[in-house]
């Protein structure tokens, strides 16, 4: 029996990362699985083969730590989801006891700072929100005088962390004075709620695999002040050329060789069209598993590949999956892969119940 491949996955406690587990466990082979994570209390939550307490990214022993453990462990492959990880790891990558399967270090770069990823798209040509810098309060009271309403977000980040949807000057303040934002925040003009994102793999250049998905919904949206929390509560497959193509310019504007994953956070203007707005660099949506259960298992193409071994078939290389499949997430609760129909369903059933109360509600009255 062939040994199976050693993964080292970093954050591993966290759901995303779960998610990229979980999908390899629905592999058509085994791997062995090592989960290394910042915070003791993530470690139980992991569902690797074995689990590895790390420092923090930004401590001097983060490299030295994870080399020690990957060459233990015989790892032949760092796999990492967080941000602040990727960003270490990539600057870093020439040191590691194992090999990533990252984008060129510039582009890591480029998209992890969204003012750079929107000034490529401006210089190319891409229709995006406009954007502005926020250095200090004159900066801010421009951009709400030219945009009426606004988006506040931080440079860097993810989940939504730190945004804030405003249209008063006051709130805006407060908001950047209580987040220490002046200088490292952007405003750009508020488009809407509607949402869609764009899931892609590379390898020198050449598109390997995308996949195009809707927000219907945000998990624990009534626990934000803007209604966004970064946590796809229902989730849609969708098939729509226009997004495709948006998409792969967004891409290609930040990179001309694209390697890697590339997974671009797109929003509806008032037109209906999809405006990019972020790529998520170098790793997956915290979502990944929907695809895999439907189908397309994209962290088992992705691992294949990055192990220098030929991906499973794939049906077509852009939205492979049939449009309108529901992915339905929780809070302490396992999500479910959803066909539209099941929903329709209890929706007929609630309207012949509606019916018949009012009909007896008349048989009465009458």
């Amino acid at each position: 029996m062939v040994d199976s491949h050693r993964i080292l996955v970093t954050g591993a406690g966290g759901a995303p990362a779960t998610n990229y587990v979980r999908s390899l466990r629905l592999a058509p082979e085994p791997f062995h699985l090592v989960g290394v994570d910042c915070t003791a209390y993530n470690l139980p939550l992991a569902e690797t083969d074995e689990t590895h307490l790390v420092p923090r990214a930004d401590d001097p022993d983060y490299i030295p730590v994870l080399n020690e453990i990957a060459r233990e462990t015989g790892a032949e492959l760092i796999f990492a989801q967080p941000d602040v990880e990727i960003r270490v790891l990539s600057a870093r990558r020439d040191e590691l006891a194992a090999p990533m399967f990252l984008p060129a270090k510039e582009t890591i770069e480029r998209c992890l700072d969204k003012f750079s990823s929107y000034s490529a798209w401006c210089d190319a040509g891409i229709k995006v929100p406009p954007t502005r810098s926020i250095s200090g309060p004159a900066d801010l009271a421009a951009a709400l005088g030219e945009f009426g309403e606004m988006w506040l977000r931080p440079t860097t980040g993810a989940a939504g962390n730190g945004s804030y949807h405003t249209s008063d000057l006051r709130h805006a303040k407060m908001w950047l004075d209580s987040h220490e934002g002046w200088g490292s925040y952007t405003a750009a003009a508020y488009l809407g709620p509607d949402s869609v994102t764009w899931q892609s793999i590379w390898v020198d250049g050449e598109l390997v695999v995308a996949q195009g998905r809707k927000r219907l919904k945000w998990e624990l949206a009534d626990r934000s002040p803007t209604g966004i929390t970064g946590v796809t509560g229902v989730g849609m497959t969708v098939s729509d050329p226009q997004i495709d193509s948006v998409a792969l310019a967004a891409v290609r504007a930040v990179d001309t060789r694209p390697h890697g994953i590339f997974s671009v956070d797109m929003t509806n203007d008032a037109e209906g069209e999809p405006n990019p707005t972020e790529i998520n660099i170098g790793r997956f949506f915290t979502t990944s598993l929907f695809f895999a259960q439907a189908g397309l298992n994209m962290p088992y193409i992705f691992t294949r590949l990055a192990l220098g071994e030929e991906p499973p078939p794939i049906a077509r290389k852009i939205n492979p999956l049939p449009p309108g499949l529901l992915w339905v997430r929780g809070m302490d609760r396992e999500p479910r892969l959803v066909r539209p129909d099941t929903l329709e369903s209890a929706a007929d059933e609630l309207a012949e119940r509606r019916s018949r109360c009012g009909e007896e509600l008349t048989a009465v009255t009458d």
